[in-house]
């Protein structure tokens, strides 16, 4: 605590630089890092944060100081280690720090006059009949007599919703009954549950990899020190149970621990996992929580009434206590960057917050990243490797269907939109049916057809507001823009020629048709953002499947994720080239991550699994290499192509991107790109520009896009074009808006 008449303030608006307050005399002595407190700004009042005593300023700023209002709680909402993480992401991805502190906080706590206050508790209540109670004595009060009497004959305990719902008016009466001591009213907090068919027990006993796994780590944590580790295991190898193990460790040395996943609802089987295992030590956090949910798991864990923390890219910012681990699955992702306001990435995060923590940082993947790969393979990153599935289970065969041999365009079809699925696969799938065994199809495109097109002009159907094709719905009739949600009704002929539409492109509904018409008895259901449309519906959907009430899950890449379901022996990859023409130096790792992650579904259980690929690229490294489980193949291919190119991991990057309407957006990205080339550095430094370009996708929502990316071996060397740019953008007009984004994961 600090006796100074001055602090340095981070106000939570989207404004540059730390401020300067007058301290009043019954604050001094109280303040702390991380307090939220209520500051004067413009006009008005705005949330900010105390960073720290600030020296005295001159004679012309003094008169001009304000003073804190008032501090919001008795303690700092943000511990010193948070603000210093934030700090940190704030100067690397180049966003002010004030609306960092304030991303970080749960709901209720992320305004000026939000006082902190505990969260409410979501309660059952039960009504209980007191032994003796008599019902003749109600006689005069018919409505107490008739729920008591409801009650007595229900076992004389019951819940409050229940009578209610069978006696009207009962809730008020049974109140009144408790006052005159008839009955007793009780609380119970709901606690959310593990879903029906996704717990699992915990084994036995380990395999040889995994006990040597988790010895290393445990180890590890032992020493407590900043301790960064790759776990490369294949699909299946069982690197959740080392995650369970290692956290069971920093447990019993009183630690806390951090378990990031990418997005909480397509990995309920992880989440169950832990509850199951650590029970009521575990919070959640996620976006599909009520903010009181939120807000109440976030203040459970900064009280340190729980330990452990689950959750999405955000809770990496979670008020984990005496962190012994840090756990990133899947840590090759793109969901962990966020794309929006602090374009922060938590995998990279994770590292840094355990490096501060001086922690056991642990990165878990079937196919890891190639930036988390050369950095274990320069000795920056330890390696657990587990390369055999739980129990000797094989790896699943693999087998290709040539869709150019399979079906050939000739000149009598080449008009015609052929089967989604060739007769091999259809056999496959009927012949997987028939033994009772699941299958999953996965198709990494929602809708029915993915675009209209004209047979007379050629025009296809475009979003007004998005260079994109609309998406045919069969289900709605409708057609869909999947960047700005636009709907428009399926025209019966063009409307600019009349002639006739043709729909082209496949996606996952109409493969779900085309599966459910081939194979009449099977019970089909749809995994993809429009079928699902929250996490409970999927939860619910994927808990289905688990207790084989489904037969076959058809999916987008929802279906690739985490998911540990022992009756699927068969998982067809209906197009495995969707991804490869992406204008993005990524495409091909996220094709072969995708693919591989989609493959490993199968044969989990005591029966062996089967992969069949459709594709009319097959000799391309991603899809070839994933043919053959060859994962080092593709890495050492990908990273040479990378190196002769100058891309990640052997450059960073920083892109800015300028959207806004179509009349200024040119010229202001032509503007910034003279700012940059300006203050580049002498080409030995290995600084590049590219751009300014309009973006791949020019127009989303309106608005129109430009790019620039600047390529260079480190930030540091890039910082002084940054600095210039970020100088310049007060003389950007207001209709147009110029992002910068650092260590970019889209390049559309």
């Amino acid at each position: 605590m600090s006796d100074s008449p001055y602090a340095f303030v981070a106000v939570g608006r989207p404004v540059r630089g730390e401020f300067t307050y007058r301290v009043p005399e019954a604050l001094r002595g109280v303040l702390l890092p991380g307090h939220r407190i209520k500051v004067p700004f413009g006009r008005g009042t705005a949330l900010g944060f105390y960073l720290a005593p600030a020296p005295e300023p001159s004679a012309e700023v003094l008169g001009k100081l304000r003073p804190i209002v008032e501090v919001l709680e008795k303690e700092p909402a943000l511990s010193a280690d948070i603000v210093e993480l934030v700090r940190f992401a704030a100067a690397h991805y180049r966003y002010p720090l004030g609306e960092a502190l304030r991303a970080t906080l749960p709901p209720g706590m992320t305004k000026a006059d939000d006082a902190e206050r505990d969260a409410k508790v979501d309660l059952l209540w039960w009504a209980s009949a007191v032994p003796g109670a008599a019902v003749d004595s109600l006689a005069r009060a018919p409505a107490q007599h008739a729920t008591l009497s409801y009650l007595l004959a229900v076992g004389g305990r019951a819940l409050v919703t229940e009578v209610a719902h069978a006696i009207p008016g009962a809730k008020e009466n049974l109140k009144k009954l408790a006052a005159r001591g008839f009955v007793t009213l009780e609380s119970q907090e709901i606690v959310k549950g593990v879903h029906a068919g996704l717990e699992q027990e915990r084994p036995r006993a380990l395999t040889p990899e995994q006990e040597v796994a988790v010895a290393k780590l445990c180890a590890a944590v032992d020493t407590r020190a900043f301790a960064p580790h790759l776990l490369h295991g294949v699909t299946g190898s069982g690197k959740t149970e080392v995650y369970l193990r290692v956290v069971e460790h920093a447990r019993s040395l009183g630690l806390g621990a951090l378990v990031i996943v990418p997005e909480i609802a397509l990995t309920p089987q992880l989440v169950g996992r832990f509850q199951s295992r650590f029970g009521g030590e575990v919070a959640l956090l996620h976006s599909a929580l009520k903010d009181r949910e939120r807000l109440r798991a976030w203040q459970q864990l900064r009280r340190g009434e729980k330990r452990i923390a689950v959750g999405v890219r955000s809770a990496i910012w979670a008020p984990v206590p005496d962190l012994g681990v840090v756990v990133v699955d899947e840590e090759h992702d793109p969901s962990f960057k966020q794309e929006e306001k602090l374009r922060y990435h938590a995998r990279d995060l994770a590292v840094v917050r355990g490096q501060r923590a001086k922690c056991l940082v642990v990165l878990g993947s079937a196919t890891p990243s190639l930036e988390t790969l050369e950095n274990a393979r320069k000795g920056r990153y330890e390696t657990c490797t587990l390369e055999h599935r739980v129990d000797d289970r094989p790896m699943p065969t693999v087998a290709l269907v040539d869709l150019r041999v399979e079906r050939p365009r000739t000149q009598e079809n080449h008009n015609t939109e052929p089967p989604v699925l060739s007769a091999s696969m259809r056999e496959a799938i009927a012949g997987t049916l028939d033994r009772g065994q699941q299958v999953i199809l996965f198709l990494n495109r929602r809708g029915h057809a993915t675009f209209l097109t004209c047979e007379v002009c050629g025009e296809s159907r475009r979003c007004t507001e998005c260079d994109v094709c609309l998406t045919h719905h069969l289900s709605s009739r409708r057609l869909q823009c999947h960047y700005c949600g636009r709907t428009e009704p399926v025209p019966d002929v063009c409307p600019a020629c009349q002639g006739p539409l043709l729909k082209l492109g496949v996606g996952t509904e109409r493969l779900e048709a085309e599966v459910a018409d081939a194979f009449p008895h099977a019970r089909v259901a749809r995994l993809d953002r429009d079928a699902a449309t929250n996490a409970e519906t999927l939860t619910d959907l994927l808990a289905r499947f688990a207790r084989r009430e489904l037969d076959v899950l058809v999916g987008t890449q929802m279906v690739a994720k985490g998911h540990d379901f022992p009756g699927v022996t068969l998982v067809c990859v209906v197009l495995a080239d969707a991804s490869l023409a992406l204008p993005d130096f990524r495409a091909a790792e996220r094709t072969f991550h995708l693919l591989t992650q989609v493959a490993g579904r199968a044969g989990r259980g005591k029966d062996a699994g089967r992969v069949l690929v459709q594709s009319y690229n097959p000799e391309v490294p991603s899809v070839a290499c994933m043919l053959r489980n060859d994962y080092a193949g593709f890495s050492a291919g990908e990273l040479a192509r990378r190196k002769s190119l100058a891309w990640p991991p052997y450059t960073r990057l920083v892109a800015l991107r300028i959207e806004g309407d179509e009349r200024h957006t040119a010229r202001v990205a032509q503007q910034v790109g003279k700012v940059m080339a300006r203050h580049l550095p002498p080409s030995s430094h290995g600084v590049r520009l590219l751009g300014p370009a309009p973006a791949p996708i020019t127009r989303i929502k309106g608005k129109t896009r430009w790019q620039l990316v600047l390529k260079g071996p480190s930030h540091a060397a890039m910082a002084r074009v940054l600095d210039a740019v970020e100088a310049w953008l007060p003389e950007v007009p207001s209709s147009v808006k110029v992002v910068i984004d650092v260590d970019p994961v889209a390049m559309l």
